[in-house]
């Protein structure tokens, strides 16, 4: 484990409130998708809010991020309302998932390129990828990660994905009125095939 990774993020999270439930605009706008059953993983999940939204649906959830000071707070609201969620401090690059063992995987706001072709693995036939992050194109008062390296280049999840059918792709860049819409981030919602 990053020692030095999972103390900022512990720092970042120490006072999270779980009971808030951000869910990803991807995932909330999209929840028709979901499949009624299956397991699910909510790869870097911060406060949770894709894992409690996912459990809420009856789906079985992995619930991974560096932190265990958020991960506590994950099984701890789990376990009080009866959530089918299993949150586990995980450095995802040292312990990636397994193969075919996901009906759907969600991850907001967090790139590692590398990872991409072991979640394309880690699907089950016929499952679903949620994942929207920064892309680099962004509106004036954008605030997301000034590294580069943590933002998308114009398109680039189409690419990072290509292997899969696209149900559900945005990038609205800076087309049109930039004070409305889905700006700052892509969204892919792809499956994998039969």
């Amino acid at each position: 484990m990053d020692e030095k990774a999972q103390n900022k993020w512990n720092n970042i999270y120490s006072e999270a409130d779980i009971s808030n439930k951000r869910v990803s605009f991807g995932l909330r706008e999209n929840s028709h998708l979901l499949p009624p059953i299956g397991r699910a993983l909510d790869l870097a999940c911060g406060t949770g809010g894709d894992a409690i939204f996912l459990a809420e649906r009856g789906l079985d959830v992995d619930a991974w991020d560096i932190s265990d000071a958020v991960v506590e707070k994950i099984n701890v609201y789990a376990n009080e309302h009866n959530l089918s969620i299993n949150a586990e401090a995980r450095d995802i690059n040292a312990k990636p998932p397994l193969s075919e063992i996901y009906d759907v995987i969600s991850v907001a706001h967090y790139l590692e390129r590398s990872l991409v072709p072991l979640l394309i693995e880690a699907l089950k036939p016929g499952g679903i990828v949620i994942y929207q992050t920064f892309t680099r194109e962004v509106t004036p008062d954008y605030s997301g990660p000034p590294n580069l390296n943590f933002r998308l280049a114009e398109n680039e999840l189409l690419q990072l994905f290509s292997g899969l059918r696209v149900v559900v792709y945005r990038e609205e860049s800076l087309l049109g009125d930039i004070k409305s819409g889905f700006r700052n981030e892509a969204l892919l919602i792809a499956q994998k095939r039969l």
